[in-house]
Order: structure tokens, then C-alpha cells, then sequence
């Protein structure tokens, strides 16, 4: 297994659980190195998601497309992080979202039938899942009240105390949407801080 990969296992399936030696080499034989140039689907809406990923490069944008036809962003998933649209993905049903590579990215991903298979061979990996939703569902909470009581200012102050930096890289339309501010908005709010 390749020192990055082996890192993001431990990072992701490590800190909950014990990972035996067979589970590393299924892991190992089961994801797939892939890699994206900048700008391409991991999934497209109205596709089902054939893969769960980790990223081991680049930032990616999770998101819809509203009534007006502009991108709504609800998500980024970037180095060390799972990636991919996991409800399609679990129920192989057409994603109503689209995950995007917004920089050049390179992944490992794993199918359905070799994930399924996964917690069917090593059932311990049913606690990262629970783990791994429990986090989903916190997640989302926490944002859903930032989102709902804080200025655009706070809402701001809190995402650059928590985001990595390869996530003020990417374009600035793309935080706009997920902070829920206008670019000019961020914008301004960007050239207080430097």
C-alpha cells in the first residue's frame, strides 16, 4: 500500500477503528487510484454516483443547480476527506447533485460491490459508518445554524478558522455560494482580513 493511501485509510477508518492486516490489503486491492483533470464530474446530476471516494489531491465542489440555473455549493471535499455523492452512491439512485473537481485531483475510490462486500468481510467497519454518518449529520447541523443566526461576517470568520488553505484557492464564486454572500460580498470581506 502506498504511504498516502495507507494515511488516508488511518486517518478516515483508523481513529474508529482496528484495521487488521487482511482489511488493509482488501482496502488496498479495492480502491482505485484515479485522477481528474480540473473542471471534470466525479458525478453529474442525474447519474448514479458509481463510486466512494477519498481525495489524495485537489479540492472538489459538491452542488445543485437552482431554478435560476446558477450552482448552489453545499459541500467541498479536499485532501484527507471522503468525496463523492454518497446517497446516490448508496441507494444507486440518480444524484439530484453534482461533484465537480475544481483543481486537478486525484483519487482513490471504491465500487458498491466491493463496499457492500467490505462490512460483509470485516463487520467492525459497521462502526466507522455509524461514525462517518453521526459526523454527516453534525456536520450539516452545525452549518445549517451558522447559516441561519451569523452575519456574513461571521459566517466568513468561521469558515477561514476551520478550511483548510488549499480551499482559498479555488475559484471565489464557488465560497460565495457556500458561505451564502454575493463574490463581492466575500470579497470585501476577504481584503479586511489581509
Amino acid at each position: 500500500m502506498k504511504p498516502e493511501v495507507k494515511a488516508i485509510i488511518d486517518s478516515n477508518f483508523g481513529k474508529y477503528i482496528s484495521i487488521s492486516d487482511e482489511a488493509y490489503e482488501y482496502l488496498d486491492s479495492n480502491f482505485e487510484e484515479r485522477e481528474y483533470a480540473q473542471r471534470a464530474f466525479l458525478v453529474e446530476g442525474g447519474t448514479v454516483a458509481k463510486y466512494f471516494y477519498f481525495a489524495l489531491s485537489g479540492v472538489q465542489a459538491g452542488y445543485l443547480i437552482n431554478s435560476k440555473g446558477e450552482k448552489v455549493v453545499f459541500g467541498f471535499s479536499y485532501k484527507g476527506s471522503p468525496s463523492g455523492i454518497y446517497d446516490s452512491f448508496i441507494t444507486q439512485t440518480p444524484s439530484n447533485y453534482f461533484m465537480e473537481t475544481l483543481t486537478p485531483s486525484k483519487l482513490i475510490g471504491i465500487n458498491k460491490e466491493k463496499y457492500d462486500q467490505l462490512f460483509i468481510q470485516f463487520p467492525e467497519f459497521y462502526q466507522w459508518r455509524t461514525h462517518f454518518m453521526e459526523m454527516i449529520l453534525f456536520g450539516r447541523g452545525s452549518r445549517e445554524v451558522e447559516m441561519l443566526t451569523l452575519t456574513a461576517k461571521e459566517r466568513f470568520d468561521a469558515f477561514i478558522k476551520r478550511c483548510p488553505q488549499e480551499l482559498l484557492q479555488i475559484p471565489q464564486k464557488y465560497l460565495a455560494s457556500y458561505l451564502n454572500m454575493t463574490p463581492e460580498t466575500l470579497s470585501r470581506l476577504r481584503a479586511l482580513r489581509d
